[in-house]
């Protein structure tokens, strides 16, 4: 089936659904494969909770109501951005290595004080995320927001072709992916893609005019819309105090949030800015910024009987975790304890860098700390203050035998590593 016809069925459709325990009643059902699972073989059951059409890719599983294509992630990718060829609402693209996500719920936060925004859900920000934000786009959306993740370089360039932003921000460059972007130079030229994409279609960029690798990658381009503390920026707002929350003075207002981190100013400041430019009113903007919570292990500060946790441990990486150990190295807190879990995805570079976090932990007084993963384990530690687990049980085995209590916390670690396990013994 062309594209062209697919795209009347889609608009027959309530919406797009890819997993069979999550179909919606008339939906357009499609049957993508993954590593352990084909969505072909799921095709009929589909149909039975209610999908109005399967797209699938094997012939085998053909029947009523399902629609043969050579390639289901392939249609996907087409079918949005045939969708996005045809509306006229304004799209905002966000990468970077950290913060994309509370960057983007503060966005949406934001602007959803005045508009109907459709925003990324989650983190699916990848090849079949980005496609499924688009065909969520009705015509009464106002505004859009897309979160794009990477691994590699020219991922963002595949996302922002299919997405055709009108704005766009990158978060920051760190030290994220380096085993797939091949170093940190890698990030920056891969981050960079969605500036690349921006310029070349005379789009938007929101800069942070504090970041100077921002501003150089930027270059000089004739539609920046920058923030900062300079008199010159855009939108000018400075930071009074990150403790215990970030707490930010935009035009005469003082804006108290519910996030942790002097790292979280710089998120903060993004959705001020894009608020201030769709002319979000002052008032609305603190309001909702004020509002807001952050979940899903995302700079949580949570209570635990007696402990009192940071439970920052949905992701990690070199720059990341130094940033949030020097939050916590200011935070004026008593008996401090750091559970921190191994960094992924990190290549070649994974001793060294995971040795530099350990060289950090021994010349700065922090408090007494649980490493635990494979790389940790095999780090050289000299401070008596600092422990090794090769692996979460034994760690777990350690805390149920010397139990922690009237301590303040903080847990950090890349997803796989799921520290979060740890409540359950503190």
């Amino acid at each position: 089936m062309d594209i062209e016809t697919l795209y009347d069925h889609f608009i027959e459709c309530s919406t797009v659904c890819t997993d069979t325990r999550k179909i919606e009643r008339d939906c357009l059902f499609f049957a993508l494969k993954g590593e352990s699972f084909d969505g072909n073989t799921f095709a009929l059951k589909a149909l039975e909770a209610g999908a109005k059409y399967c797209v699938i890719d094997d012939s085998t599983y053909m029947g009523d109501q399902c629609i043969l294509v050579d390639d289901v992630l392939s249609t996907l990718q087409k079918l949005s951005t045939l969708h996005r060829s045809k509306l006229e609402t304004p799209i905002i693209a966000l990468t970077g290595s950290n913060g994309k996500t509370t960057t983007k719920e503060l966005i949406n936060a934001v602007l959803s004080t005045k508009y109907n925004v459709i925003a990324t859900q989650g983190n699916l920000n990848n090849h079949i995320g980005v496609p499924l934000t688009l065909l969520r786009i009705r015509k009464d959306t106002n505004m859009a927001i897309v979160e794009m993740g990477a691994n590699h370089q020219k991922e963002i360039e595949f996302l922002a072709a299919i997405a055709k932003p009108n704005y766009g921000l990158i978060t920051n460059f760190g030290k994220a992916h380096l085993e797939g972007f091949g170093g940190l130079e890698g990030v920056i030229k891969g981050k960079s893609e969605l500036y690349d994409h921006l310029k070349s279609h005379k789009g938007y960029i929101f800069v942070n005019q504090n970041d100077n690798l921002q501003l150089k990658q930027a270059g000089n381009y004739e539609k920046l819309i920058t923030f900062g503390s300079s008199t010159s920026a855009d939108t000018k707002l400075e930071m009074l105090h990150s403790q215990p929350y970030v707490t930010v003075n935009y035009n005469g207002r003082v804006i108290k949030s519910q996030l942790t981190g002097e790292y979280n100013f710089n998120n903060i400041a993004v959705a001020i800015a894009i608020g201030s430019y769709f002319k979000i009113s002052g008032e609305a903007i603190s309001s909702s910024i004020e509002s807001y919570a952050p979940s899903n292990n995302r700079s949580q500060i949570l209570k635990k009987d007696s402990n009192t946790i940071i439970m920052d441990a949905y992701n990690a990486n070199p720059t990341s975790m130094i940033a949030a150990l020097e939050n916590f190295k200011q935070l004026d807190q008593r008996d401090k304890v750091l559970f921190l879990g191994d960094m992924f995805e990190l290549g070649d570079s994974a001793p060294f860098e995971h040795q530099q976090i350990v060289t950090y932990l021994e010349k700065n007084t922090l408090g007494d700390t649980y490493l635990v993963g494979k790389n940790f384990y095999n780090t050289d530690v000299q401070k008596d203050t600092i422990k090794k687990f090769e692996n979460f049980e034994n760690l777990k085995n350690e805390l149920i035998q010397h139990p922690l209590t009237n301590k303040f916390m903080l847990l950090k670690g890349s997803r796989g590593m799921a520290l979060e396990r740890l409540l359950e013994v503190l």
